[in-house]
């Protein structure tokens, strides 16, 4: 008597399929974000972050990418125990990260970000229009485009050094209420210069920063960009109002360096607009011809559709969903919580 078992061997071999672009070639579909320096601990050291990395690596997943790490300004990390990239051992620990990483057949991309008004520290924080996401309180002036520029080449050098260590790719965070975020979001951008605005106005900082990226990186290195089309806030906003917009803010971005995009968990499964069940990641790929990650929830908060099973197959565990998204070429590459590499 057959048991589900084999059907469903069958089926996952889709995310071990090889990934091919022409600045990335992956052995696989599978993309992991290990959380190796969030712990408030003592800071970890070379061999021990290398060993981290490389336990990652040794899985099932054919990219790995790494927690936000700062660009070297002072207003960048969260708060004290946030990880930065700076110069001398910052450069070193990398250097070893990449090595162990490449010990295996994974490859590794630094994800580069700035906390903006999210920063908690000596230096006061900083942001499009100085207005805390959450609160919605404006406690600091507009940032000045002379700062603006500041970080930009933050970013710029951040990204050299990360390509410098050895990694594969980099990739600009856009989502996670980071200073991008801040500036693409209406409610946290309500400047009325060139950079405030409509959703094009607002994104015309990130694409400085990617092209500024881009300079220092060279036209061979990937850049992926991680957004999110519904914002974290209550009650949830969409980024985009509609596919026009959407369209306006990819193809800038996609002219400023961007190679490939990571839609966030919160629009897994989401439609992105309404009278249309397409989520956020189809439509980028549909609308760019661009490469995709798209981030998966934990298993206990997957969409229903992911216990459901495939047409024709008896595989039912919470990897259907991402098996049906990978075979409609609704995304290129699933971003996977830990949890879920039990069922590989």
């Amino acid at each position: 008597m057959k048991t589900p078992l084999f059907p469903a061997i069958r089926e996952t071999e889709i995310l071990f399929r090889p990934f091919i672009h022409r600045k990335l070639e992956l052995h696989g579909r599978v993309v992991l974000t290990p959380q190796v320096f969030s712990s408030p601990t003592a800071s970890i050291t070379n061999a021990h972050a290398a060993l981290q990395f490389r336990r990652h690596a040794e899985s099932e997943s054919a990219l790995l990418i790494t927690e936000s790490i700062a660009v070297g300004d002072s207003a960048a990390t969260k708060n004290e125990h946030s990880p930065q990239f700076r110069g001398g051992s910052t450069v070193r620990t990398w250097k070893a990260i990449c090595r162990a990483v490449h010990t295996t057949p994974c490859k590794i991309a630094i994800k580069l970000s700035h906390a903006g008004m999210l920063h908690e520290g000596e230096t006061a924080p900083t942001g499009p229009s100085g207005i805390l996401p959450d609160s919605q309180e404006q406690i600091t002036a507009p940032m000045e485009r002379s700062r603006m520029a500041e970080i930009a080449n933050a970013y710029a050098k951040a990204a050299e050094a990360a390509k410098f260590c050895g990694a594969d790719a980099v990739e600009i965070e856009g989502n996670n209420g980071s200073l991008i975020e801040q500036f693409l979001r209406v409610d946290t951008n309500i400047r009325t210069d060139e950079y405030g605005g409509d959703l094009a106005r607002r994104t015309r900082y990130a694409c400085e920063i990617i092209h500024a990226v881009r300079k220092k990186v060279g036209s061979k290195f990937p850049i992926i960009f991680s957004f999110t089309q519904w914002i974290d806030k209550q009650p949830p906003a969409r980024l985009a109002e509609d596919a026009y917009h959407l369209e306006t803010m990819l193809h800038m971005l996609c002219q400023a360096g961007v190679d490939i995009f990571h839609c966030s968990a919160h629009d897994h499964a989401r439609p992105a607009f309404e009278g249309n069940a397409l989520p956020v990641a189809a439509w980028v790929r549909m609308l760019t011809h661009k490469p995709i990650i798209t981030d998966v929830p934990e298993s206990n908060s997957a969409p229903e559709p992911a216990r459901h099973h495939i047409s024709g197959s008896a595989l039912t565990h919470p990897l259907a969903h991402i098996i049906r998204i990978l075979r409609a070429e609704e995304t290129d590459l699933v971003s996977l919580p830990r949890d879920f590499l039990r069922f590989l």
